[in-house]
């Protein structure tokens, strides 16, 4: 089989309101964890608890990844500020 090779440049990443959606996924994942407490007995069951739970470490993942774009983004900004031109190509502004 021949190696690979591609044909043209891969396109620019496509850069949108990362941190207001990483929030909203944080948040949709703790409502969903909150959402199914009331209902625990039901999942432990039937042997599905690992439910409930994935939702708290899409929650607790989603703080992490909550800090990780914020500071992304401040560093994005920063360089934006000291490169002269660059302010008019700052993804997300």
């Amino acid at each position: 089989m021949a190696k690979w090779t591609p044909k043209h440049e891969a396109p620019e990443p496509l850069e949108g309101p990362v941190v207001a959606t990483i929030t909203g996924g944080t948040i949709l994942w703790f409502v969903l964890f909150l959402a199914q407490l009331p209902f625990y007995g039901w999942f432990d069951d039937r042997g599905t608890t690992w439910w409930v739970w994935t939702c708290l470490a899409g929650a607790g993942l989603g703080l992490i990844g909550i800090w990780y774009v914020r500071k992304r983004d401040a560093a994005i900004k920063r360089a934006a500020a000291t490169t002269p031109g660059a302010a008019a190509t700052t993804p997300g502004a």
